[in-house]
């Protein structure tokens, strides 16, 4: 570990803790802690597919010149993986096996191929000839001279052939297990109250006598395994290559990505297992883990809604300013509006551009999309501005990890109803969630739009917590029309992308700014005036900037930091002088927004950023940090961080032995600040019904 930092990868595995922590929770319901067990799962596969085939990459190219940041000592962090990664397994396996016995006290049964009775022995085997049958090819690999390509999204069944009165005689098949297209689980047939479900692939156990009846085998062995691969898109040099089929090409390279994990049934026969690793061309280096029978653990997001009726999530809010208006363009033209999501429902974004797009006085409509919902109402109001004669740009990244297929369908959607379509650039992503709305009033054109921490997807805005400011502020709309002429033309309008005043841009002024604002702080607290600094960030990682803080606090600034997942800071360590409070919160809605707050001499500069603090976000994105002018939007976000920093429910301690403790405090008040929040952005909605009845 390098000295006062912790490594990346090993501090986000305690953000999956943290995750797990809440699968462990008997205070959250049932439903919700199977969700986390989902979560957790999917989030170590995509850390696997992306984080560890990272390091792997690093330990082939050492010692070569390469254009991506390169760990010290790549090996030595993936064997800490490999270790915490087998101790969380263990913690996950003890977890489901607690949740499987609330289950049953809920009359909610898993049952397996061979608990089921009669009648639905008669269901299965209906189920699987209506539904099954037709999407699944058994494959003997034996015969194979390589094994097929293995999706990393799917859970396939090895399984194992012999005859009774030949021991030794035994074949290899491989099934993969449909899922995405029938779904994981069926419900059984059940009596009274009672809930009994099936896993798809036990389906398939049960029936593996019909499948194979014809080879004349009449004992069958059959484990489930997982594989996981190297996500990261190669994108060529060939320069007479478009950018799009780099892309494209790119995407079908993915499909031949190394094997970076296999997870499979500690039961499986050890000479299936031994083949399966020798064909994957794995080694005892590479993350072998066994687990138990289910694997793919995050479709249990989706698990069957059979749970008795618990309290539901409160509605998201109308705010109080759009409550008594028909439309969301009048009021942003007279005052700056800050939603949060999901407290505040994204409706008010949809209707906006909804507005744009019927409004004969709007002239053209500008936006960024990173990951948009499948059906997306933000596409559509798009399109319907551009068919109602409207020019409409939108800047669509189509190397947001894992939507890269789905944003080039959107591309070709989208330019075939005339809207421009810029792609992002070879060398810097686009993370930037901004619109710039042109309007006729008058013999003028003026501009609206917003800024968010977000992106535009009204799906994950309900889980999401997120910030989006709705404003008609000149220098931001100005600011955005300079980032629009930059991506018309980028290799030639770079200096438009510097003379932003009022928007702090990545990759061009971002790092510069922060620790100009840092080094403010450190410079008032030397003069013996009041200093400190709050930040909410998902991730905190980038050296240099972690650096300075320690440099702040040491100078007697006050740093208090809420960091959701990755924190490489080591905060409460001797040797870093000065105080600096760092937690992280886990709950409900997955923390996402970043506020910025810096005393500034009792002239406090508040700031809501689509960055994190990491190399990636500050050098190599097209990022937004925009400042916060309104005095009662300002008061809002401080009242907001306020109820978070005194989180005592779900608030964990950050620290440089990554223990995860929940916080403690002094006070009786159990304070959980999701719901605190939500309490306070209802009692400010109420207040204002109360003045526009009087």
């Amino acid at each position: 570990m390098k000295k006062h930092f912790i490594p990346r990868d090993i501090s986000w595995l305690a953000f999956n803790a943290r995750v797990l922590q809440e699968a462990n929770d008997p205070s959250v319901p049932l439903k919700q802690r199977l969700r986390f067990l989902g979560i957790f799962s999917n989030n170590l596969d995509e850390f696997f597919r992306v984080r560890v085939a990272a390091l792997r990459r690093m330990i082939e190219v050492s010692g070569k010149k390469t254009n991506f940041h390169l760990e010290s000592d790549p090996q030595s962090i993936i064997d800490q993986i490999q270790f915490i990664v087998l101790q969380q397994q263990n913690e996950f396996t003890r977890i489901w096996e607690n949740i499987l016995i609330e289950l049953k006290q809920q009359k909610i049964f898993l049952l397996n191929e061979t608990q089921l009775n009669n009648q639905q022995q008669e269901f299965v085997k209906r189920f699987f000839e209506e539904n099954v049958r037709s999407n699944i090819i058994p494959l003997m690999i034996e015969t194979l001279p390589s094994l097929p390509y293995l999706r990393d999204k799917s859970i396939y069944l090895g399984v194992v052939l012999q005859k009774k009165d030949s021991t030794y005689e035994q074949k290899y098949s491989l099934i993969e297990v449909p899922g995405s297209y029938i779904g994981r689980f069926v419900e059984l047939p059940s009596s009274g109250n009672e809930h009994n479900i099936i896993l798809l692939e036990d389906i398939i156990r049960f029936n593996l006598p019909y499948i194979f009846s014809y080879f004349g085998y009449d004992t069958y062995k059959a484990h489930v395994f997982k594989v996981t691969k190297d996500a990261e898109i190669d994108i060529d040099n060939d320069i007479a290559t478009s950018f799009i089929q780099k892309i494209e090409k790119g995407l079908k390279g993915r499909r031949k990505g190394k094997a970076v994990r296999f997870v499979y049934d500690k039961e499986m026969d050890a000479g299936l297992l031994e083949y399966l690793i020798h064909k994957l061309n794995l080694s005892k280096k590479d993350n072998i883990i066994p687990g138990g029978r289910i694997h793919n653990f995050r479709n249990f997001m989706d698990f069957p809604d059979v749970f008795p009726r618990q309290t539901l999530r409160k509605a998201s809010l109308i705010h109080p300013a759009l409550q008594h208006s028909l439309r969301v363009t009048d009021v942003i033209l007279q005052q700056d509006v800050m939603l949060h999501f999901p407290y505040h429902s994204f409706d008010a974004v949809t209707d906006l551009l909804r507005e744009a797009a019927i409004d004969a006085d709007v002239v053209s409509i500008r936006i960024t999309a990173y990951r948009l919902a499948g059906n997306s109402k933000v596409i559509n109001a798009l399109i319907n501005a551009a068919r109602n004669g409207k020019h409409v740009e939108v800047m669509l990244e189509l190397r947001a990890r894992f939507d890269e297929e789905a944003n080039l369908e959107w591309k070709e959607k989208l330019e075939e109803e005339g809207v421009k379509v810029f792609v992002g650039m070879p060398h810097l992503k686009v993370h930037a969630k901004i619109c710039a709305i042109r309007k006729r009033v008058g013999k003028k054109i003026i501009q609206y739009g917003f800024v968010s921490t977000g992106n535009l997807n009204e799906s994950t805005a309900k889980v999401y917590s997120d910030h989006c400011l709705l404003t008609s502020d000149r220098g931001i709309m100005t600011d955005i029309a300079r980032i629009f002429r930059y991506f018309e033309n980028p290799k030639d309008n770079e200096a438009v992308l510097r003379s932003c005043r009022t928007l702090i841009l990545s990759p061009v002024k971002m790092r510069k700014e922060m620790e100009m604002l840092i080094h403010k702080e450190i410079r008032h607290a030397k003069a013996g005036k009041p200093a400190s600094i709050i930040l909410k960030l998902n991730s905190l990682s980038d050296e240099q900037l972690i650096a300075k803080l320690y440099e702040a606090a040491a100078a007697g600034v006050k740093v208090q930091l809420i960091i959701r997942s990755i924190f490489c800071s080591v905060s409460d360590a001797k040797k870093i002088k000065g105080d600096i409070q760092a937690i992280s919160i886990v709950d409900e809605y997955l923390e996402h927004s970043r506020i910025l707050l810096f005393q500034h001499g009792g002239k406090q500069k508040i700031f809501i950023s689509s960055a994190d603090w990491m190399v990636r976000n500050i050098d190599h994105r097209i990022e937004v940090t925009a400042p916060v002018k309104d005095k009662n939007i300002r008061k809002e976000l401080v009242q907001f961080l306020k109820i978070q920093l005194s989180d005592n429910v779900k608030a964990r301690v950050l620290d440089h032995a990554l223990k995860n403790r929940y916080v403690t405090s002094s006070t009786k008040k159990k304070i959980r600040s999701q719901l605190e929040i939500y309490n306070f952005l209802e009692q400010q909605r109420s207040s204002e019904q109360t003045l526009n009845t009087n």
